[in-house]
Parts: structure tokens; sequence; C-alpha cells
């Protein structure tokens, strides 16, 4: 049997209610509202909320509780069936009464909230055709102060050639930079260690131009070339190409300027063997330095981290910080 509750059900009301509510397995990080939700149901009560109780043999095993929230939605706010009686069709008797009172004034949609932990009533109500319409969303604010947070440091970046031919460096830099922008400044320097640099204030103003470089070089040149810098003082990233196509690229963190797909992310990792075969690094040393992580906080500072990926490739530098390599 279902009826509409009274206040002479009031108390049965309240044990349904806090019966209900000690079952949930809310969030740790969320206050216990029972009392204040029980307090808008008594208000509600015979004021245009509907509070319905469902009994057996004239005791209480349900109660379900709705209002309408708008011109054509309603809000059904708690569902609850005593243990025992579960598994008989008494959630979905109240639910199709709470719809039948709720059509009469008009209301087209029926809305709920459920916990994402609670996956045994998603399930049933899925199957009676709730559908997802909005998500609820949370993260602890260290979390997200860590993840948000911008570390105010330097932009900078260079190019690096893996040849000896530093004049076929220097004529593929001319051709190429003027297609990129106006340049204060270009140095061609080496080779060291079989690597020729390439530096340029536009590059270190604008660090989306060093892949486009390296790329050019590589096609032109045929060969081996490397595009690494550091931006805002937080997020070391590089470009590998040979023979003008990527081979591989990495971002100490991935997700710095936002979240990525998770695709995106695995791709960002770094790949030892092949920065291995192309560079002679030793793999074991790439997978210990040239690491991601989801906040800069978690690496070295990233003018150190440059440092140690550049000696584990085995380019050398002579300004920016970086650790001279050999």
């Amino acid at each position: 049997m279902i009826r509409e509750a009274t206040d002479a059900d009031l108390p049965v009301v309240r044990e349904l209610f806090r019966a209900f509510m000690h079952e949930l397995e809310d969030a740790p990080h969320r206050d216990d509202d029972t009392e204040e939700d029980l307090a808008k149901i008594e208000r509600g009560l015979g004021k245009g909320w509907h509070v319905l109780l469902a009994e057996r043999d004239d005791k209480p095993i349900g109660l379900a509780v709705a209002e309408k929230a708008g011109t054509r939605v309603g809000y059904l706010s708690s569902l609850y069936v005593r243990p025992g009686a579960r598994g008989s069709g008494v959630a979905a008797e109240l639910v199709r009464e709470l719809v039948a009172r709720l059509k009469a004034q008009g209301v087209e949609v029926l809305e709920l909230d459920v916990l994402a932990t609670n996956e045994e009533a998603r399930a049933i109500y899925e199957r009676w055709g709730f559908t997802p319409v909005q998500l609820n969303l949370g993260a602890p604010i260290a979390a997200l102060e860590q993840r948000l947070s911008r570390l105010s440091g330097p932009t900078f970046g260079s190019v690096h050639v893996q040849t000896d031919d530093v004049g076929a460096v220097e004529r593929a830099v001319q051709k190429a930079l003027p297609r990129l922008g106006r340049s204060a400044g270009t140095s061609v320097t080496g080779p060291r260690n079989g690597w020729v640099a390439v530096h340029d204030e536009l590059l270190d103003r604008e660090p989306k131009l060093l892949p486009r470089l390296a790329k050019e070089l590589s096609y032109a040149l045929g060969g081996v070339v490397l595009a690494i810098g550091v931006e805002e003082g937080a997020v070391v990233r590089y470009a590998l190409f040979d023979r003008g196509g990527a081979v591989d690229e990495y971002a100490s963190v991935p997700e710095y300027y936002g979240p990525l797909p998770p695709g995106d992310v695995v791709a960002l990792g770094a790949n030892p063997t092949v920065l291995a075969r192309l560079t002679g690094a030793d793999p074991a040393r790439v997978r210990e330095i040239v690491r991601t992580a989801v906040s800069p906080a978690e690496l070295l500072p990233a003018t150190e981290l440059i440092e140690a990926i550049a000696g584990v490739v085995g380019i050398a530098e002579a300004g920016h910080g970086y650790a001279p390599a050999g």
C-alpha cells in the first residue's frame, strides 16, 4: 500500500529517512546534513512536497520524497526501502505513484541525484530510464592548488642538430628563420659532442616555434634534430625529429596548461628506446631522469631538469644554465 504521509507519520518519516542517510556512503569531506534535510521534508509535508510511505501489513517499509522543482521538472530527493523488503518492487511502486502525482502537476521530467559509488542504485535508475543530466565533480583543494599553480620563471629554448657541419646548419637556419618571424639575434655554436646548437631570441620568446625550426632543419639536413626548452620556469619540453619526421615528444608536466585526453598524456612521455637509438643516451638514465608528473613540484626544478636531460642526451650548452656535457 502506498499513501501520503501526514503529520501523525512524522516519527516514521524521521526513522526511515535517518536509516536512508545512514546507509549512504557519502564522500568523507561532506558534512552530515541529515537533520537539515529532514527539517525541509517536515516543513514541506502537506505544503507541496510529496512524502509517500509504503506499507505492508500496516508496517512502514519504504519512503519516497519528491517535489516540483520547476515548470516542467520534478526532483526525487529520497527513495528508501527497508533491506528486508527490497527486491519485491516496492521502490518501483513508490516512484510510480510519485510520477502520477507529478504528472498531474505538469511535470515532464523527473530528476534525482545518486552517488557515483552507489552502483546498485545507479543500475536500477538506468533500468527505469534515467540518464545523466549533469555531473557533480569534486577535487581536493590541495591537489587543485598544486595542479593549477603557475611558477614565475624563465621561458627559453634551443635547437640541436646532430652533425659536425656548422656551416650547413648556419645556411639552413638562415633560410628557415625568416619564415618563422623576425629575429634579434641568432647564434650557431659547436660542434660539441657531435651536436651543433642553435640559439635565437625569437625561440626564447616563442617556445612553440622551437619544434617548427627543428622540423625544418631536420628535413633540410636529413638528420636528427632536438628542440628543447623550459616554459614558465615550470615545464621542460622537447621534440625529437629524424629526417623531418617527429619521432619522440616529451613534456615534464603534460597537463600543466589543462587536462588532456589520456592518450595525449601518455604520448608526452619520453621514449627511452627511440632516444637511445638516435642520441646514444643510456635508456636506464632516460627512464630515471626524463619522467613526467602531474605537478612541477614532483620533479626537479625545470632549470635543473633540463640540465639533467641535456647531460643524458649529450648536448652541451653555453647559456640558459644547461650543464655542459662530457
